[in-house]
This record gives C-alpha cells, structure tokens and sequence, in this order.
C-alpha cells in the first residue's frame, strides 16, 4: 500500500477545517431558530439559508480544506471539477431535507430520527463522492469497518444537528451545539480518510491526467465562503429574534382576530339612539376614554 499523509501542513488544515464546521453550524442553527417562530415561506426561507450554511460551509468547505492537508509522496493529487461540484450539491441538499421535514413535518422523534438518517446517509455520500472525484494515478480501496463507523458518526451527527435546530435556544447553547456539531462533523471526515487505503500504478509518479490542483479552488473557495458568511451575518443580524419575531406573530394574530370581529370589541348603542350615538362620539370615547372632558 502507498503512505499518505493526513496532516500535510500539521495542526493548520484541521484546525481550520474544524473552525468552518463551527462557523457554518453556528450560522445555520441561528437562522433554524429564526424559522421556528416563522410559517410558511418565510419558514422555508430561513430553512433554505441554514441549509446553505450548514450543508455548503460546515460540511463541504470543512472537508475540501481538510482535504488541502492530505498528500502522497512524489504524487500529484487532481480532482474532478464535475464530482467536487456533485459533492457541494449532495451537501447542500441532503441537510435541506432533514431541516425541511423537521420544520414542517413536526417535532415528534420519529420525526428527527427519519430526518437524521436521510441526512446522515446524504452526508456520508458526499463525503465519498468527494473522495471519488481524486485523480492520482491509482486505485483507491476503504477498510469496511472505518467506513461503518464514519458513516454512523454522520448518522448521529445529522440527527444531534436535528435536533439541536429544534430545541436549542439562546446564543451560548446555541454556540456550544455548533462546538459539539463541528467535533462530530470534522470526526465522520477523518474517520472516512483513515479508512482509505491507496495503491498507485506502477510509474504513475507525476502529475495525473484532467482534473485541477486543490489550490486551484483555494482563492475562489474562501471569497465565495467569505461572502456568504458576510451576507448570512448581515441577514441574521438584521432580523428580529427569536423572540421578538414570537411576540410579533402574536400581535398580528390579535389583529387579525380584531379586525375579523370588529362588532365584538364596539360598545352597544341603546335602541333608538345608535345613529345620534355614533356621531356624538368623540375619539376618546371610541377607544374606551369614557365621556370627554367638557
């Protein structure tokens, strides 16, 4: 078998990788939890953001940065434009579909349990698509049981995320789900590394053919996280709290039911006087101010 390197640069890529996994989940579970006090498209909305920060950068942009540490002697490693792209895509909509059908299917176990799993699933798949889209002039082999064991880290993972988009409130526990998010994320990617097991052709040393250089994404990798961060940020904290958007919610539901039932809330007129009564009132009398003052 070919050595391979994990830690090309040391601490740098892992450590980077594990801060974008933060990054990202702390950015999605704070927009799930602007979606728990919306309905309807504006629960889909912020749903679809979380989706984007969690599944494009918590997940994909911790792996290609992880992937950034990982070399072979004397070998050069391409990857395949198409599959990288795949693998960005399976990201972003596997983690879509567990937010999706905890926020609109309900809270209940079954719920998130059915969630994480397809999410889980999702999630492992992109990770080996990702690792498929390699070129290096070799073949490429994974020990059954390190692959087991990444794919039910990202089981647990995708269904802990669940549920921390449903019941986790406030900044602090907020922030300390995505510590835990970003642990069990960055586990699964290593995990599934540890298991590859690589044999290059014979003279396959060199450069391989098609496919493009990992530094080849770096610039546009982090100006197009760096972006959505930035907007993601800007929306966040442009938009009201959980809270807030709670208590609004409500006002408007006491409006509404106001403005449906306008004979509820009016003061009943005598018989006989309701034409001279009405157009007697002052404002204060209409808004409960009882007779003006003279």
């Amino acid at each position: 078998m070919t050595e391979v390197h994990h830690f090309s640069y040391g601490l740098v890529t892992p450590v980077a990788a594990y801060l974008m996994s933060f990054v990202g989940s702390l950015l999605g579970l704070l927009c799930t939890a602007r979606a728990r006090a919306t309905t309807g498209r504006s629960r889909a909305s912020w749903l679809g953001l979380a989706a984007l920060a969690i599944g494009g950068t918590g997940i994909w942009v911790m792996h290609f940065i992880a992937m950034l540490g990982f070399s072979i002697p004397d070998a050069e490693i391409r990857y395949d434009v198409p599959l990288t792209l795949l693998s960005c895509a399976t990201a972003i909509a596997v983690v879509a579909v567990g937010l999706f059908i905890v926020g609109f299917a309900g809270e209940g176990a079954p719920v998130v349990v059915t969630g994480g799993v397809l999410t889980g699933i999702g999630v492992a798949s992109m990770h080996y698509t990702g690792m498929t889209a390699m070129k290096m002039g070799g073949d490429i082999g994974y020990q059954p049981g390190l692959v087991a064991l990444s794919v039910v880290i990202a089981l647990v993972a995708a269904t802990a995320a669940l549920w921390f988009a449903l019941k986790v409130r406030g900044l602090l526990p907020t922030a300390g789900a995505a510590l835990i998010m970003g642990v069990a994320v960055t586990g699964m990617h290593y995990t599934g590394m540890a298991a590859m097991r690589i044999k290059l052709h014979e003279h396959a040393h060199g450069a391989p053919r098609g496919g493009v250089e990992p530094t080849d994404f770096l610039l546009p990798l982090v100006g197009g996280v760096g972006a959505v961060a930035t907007i993601l940020l800007i929306i966040i904290a442009m938009a009201p709290s959980e809270d807030e958007m709670r208590v609004e919610a409500q006002l408007q539901e006491r409006l509404a039911a106001r403005r449906q039932s306008p004979q509820a809330s009016a003061p009943a007129n005598p018989a006989g006087t309701a034409d001279a009564a009405e157009r007697g009132r002052t404002a204060g009398e209409w808004f409960g101010g009882g007779t003006p003052r003279r």
